[in-house]
């Protein structure tokens, strides 16, 4: 083999991400307020029709540590929102493949009959497809109120399918070329550092493709084509402290935490929960209650992943 070797990233210093209250140098670890609720997420199971080799949430056709949530229990958290009188604009579908669930196109038809945004994250493969004509349905009742954000790791299909498995690429690029054809409102999400290229090569790449398959979405624009940064809790990353917010010049309002919960059902639990954001749906520390109401509370920022992936990557799940 040649070319140059690759250093091993450096692995996290396990006295950092300890203590709520203070980093592993003493210093006041820095907080996110909450800001009201403009975006609730709904987990709707980690089961998925694939295996990742770096899925964040581990989700798999076997795995259902958080299992189907229902439209009922959604309908709860909704109604909740309205009672509270918070501010919420959109309300965002994950998983695993959220077309699994088969109470997904209710869940939807709930959210946008309430005069709310939906946006659903998947894979655009079987699942999505099985529920075609209730997509369909949704897209004449609502038009442009619901986004279908598709998961496409890279633009080299040799590259994807490393990552999500053999042919999985010409099958995803099936399902959004179907969407693109019946005007769905597409969004794609990437992975910034998967083989290697800088932002502009991989915006230049996925541009190339779009246009190649007729797909409207615009690749230089950080929203409809979202490059997220990797996510390994064990590579080392800086904390978080009250002063960063003036070194880096961002504003804690500006974090996924501030305007946004997800909501979670456990397996073996009587009922949902809701968590701090998307990222982190196992870890006990992030669970705020099982109300939006509980939940109303500021966030820690005591976890690789809030220093990585928001504060120091700049990204967020939502627009």
């Amino acid at each position: 083999m040649t070319g140059l070797a690759v250093a091993a990233p450096k692995r996290l210093d396990p006295a950092k991400f300890q203590d709520p209250v203070v980093t592993a140098k003493g210093e006041r670890r820095a907080v996110v307020a909450f800001a009201g609720l403009r975006t609730l997420w709904v987990n709707t199971g980690t089961l998925c029709n694939i295996t990742c080799r770096n899925c964040y949430i581990e989700s798999s056709p076997r795995n259902d540590a958080l299992v189907y949530i229902t439209a009922e229990e959604v309908a709860g958290y909704l109604d909740e929102a309205v009672a509270l009188g918070t501010p919420l604009e959109e309300v965002g579908f994950t998983g695993g493949e959220p077309f699994l669930n088969r109470d997904l196109p209710a869940m939807l038809r709930d959210v946008l009959g309430r005069g709310l945004r939906a946006l659903v994250l998947t894979n655009a493969m079987k699942p999505m497809m099985n529920h075609a004509a209730a997509l369909l349905d949704l897209r004449a009742a609502f038009g442009d109120r619901l986004t279908i954000r598709v998961s496409l790791d890279h633009h080299d299909a040799a590259l994807h399918d490393l990552e999500r498995g053999e042919g999985t690429f010409e099958k995803t690029m099936e399902g959004l070329a179907w969407l693109a054809r019946h005007g769905f409102t597409l969004h794609v999400a990437g992975r910034a550092a998967f083989g290697g290229e800088g932002e502009a090569a991989m915006r230049t790449g996925y541009a190339d493709l779009f246009a190649a398959h007729g797909i409207p979405v615009d690749a230089a624009d950080p929203v409809a084509l979202m490059l997220f940064p990797e996510m390994d809790a064990e590579v080392d990353v800086p904390e978080i402290t009250e002063a960063c917010w003036g070194i880096l010049r961002k504003s804690p309002d500006s974090m996924m935490c501030a305007s946004a919960r997800m909501v979670v059902k456990r397996r073996d639990a009587a009922a949902p929960a809701v968590v701090a954001c998307t990222l982190l749906p196992y870890d006990p520390a992030f669970e705020l209650g099982a109300t939006l109401a509980e939940a109303a509370r500021p966030v820690a920022l005591n976890h690789p992943h809030c220093a990585k992936f928001c504060v120091l990557g700049g990204a967020a799940c939502s627009r």
